[in-house]
């Protein structure tokens, strides 16, 4: 009888295993060659983003915003849509007039506003571009706001066509603009069900002037609101650049899967931001 032998069953195994791997190998290899013989026209090559080794830090500004620091939004010069090696995106604006579309819109897009001709107005719509590069890729953000006072019943349809982000504006200091907010979700969800929904409340500024109370009751009714619609809400002021920016970084960081994020903050007196 043969004497069992523990290092030779070993071997065997392991003799048995590496040939498998073998012909899975030759099998896939096989599979590939064939694959890419049948692929019509020139093969595609990708590029591979480099990944930034660590996320933005938010800190505390003096005016008692929080800025982010961070190292994968890096604005660049203003490029034509039809650059080949652009991600043309679009984000539209929707909500009440007078509520600070227009205001919010200029402080994101800055020095670049100037650049932009009448070519980029239409009647009841306002168009701006916003060019930068993310992690090495160059990203072209469309902004369309529609005006509430102009709107025709194409300018939702249109505006909502391909965005990817929309943003549903009110006035802190109005109630009734954020009662409206439902009214202009369904609309726009008609239209698009998957653009990435975030709930704006405009002129803190003005806000913080409130009696403490009725902060307290706007706060809460826009928090529900934003539960309501799924969406992440902030408050923002134009007049002092409280979290205009960042709610674009928020958006491209959901967009592209960046690892940068915000802090929840829930204080009255204080830029609300609630997901």
């Amino acid at each position: 009888m043969t004497q069992f032998c523990p290092r030779m069953a070993r071997h065997n195994f392991r003799h048995r295993v590496q040939r498998r791997v073998l012909v899975l190998r030759r099998c896939f290899c096989c599979f590939w060659d064939r694959l890419l013989m049948c692929s019509p026209g020139k093969p595609i090559r990708y590029r591979m983003l480099s990944r930034a080794s660590t996320p933005a830090v938010p800190s505390a500004a003096a005016d008692g915003s929080i800025v982010a620091s961070s190292r994968n939004l890096t604005p660049s010069p203003l490029c034509h849509p039809k650059d080949s090696d652009l991600v043309p995106l679009k984000i539209i604006l929707l909500g009440d007039p007078q509520i600070g579309k227009t205001s919010f819109l200029a402080k994101y897009i800055g020095d670049e506003k100037d650049e932009q001709g009448e070519d980029h107005q239409e009647k009841g719509l306002n168009l701006m571009d916003k060019t930068f590069v993310v992690q090495g890729a160059r990203i072209y953000y469309s902004i369309w706001e529609v005006d509430g006072a102009e709107k025709s019943p194409d300018h939702i349809p249109k505006a909502c066509q391909d965005s990817v982000a929309i943003l549903f504006m009110f006035d802190l200091t109005s109630r009734c603009t954020l009662n409206n907010v439902i009214s202009w979700y369904q609309e726009a969800r008609k239209w698009n069900q998957t653009a990435i929904p975030i709930l704006i409340g405009t002129k803190f500024d003005e806000f913080i002037q409130l009696p403490i109370d009725l902060q307290w009751t706007i706060a809460s009714q826009a928090r529900a609101y934003a539960k309501a619609i799924n969406a992440t809400l902030f408050f923002s002021s134009a007049t002092y650049n409280i979290n205009v920016n960042k709610i674009f970084k928020f958006v491209t960081a959901k967009l592209f899967d960046l690892p940068w994020t915000v802090e929840r903050n829930l204080t009255i007196g204080e830029p609300i931001i609630d997901f």
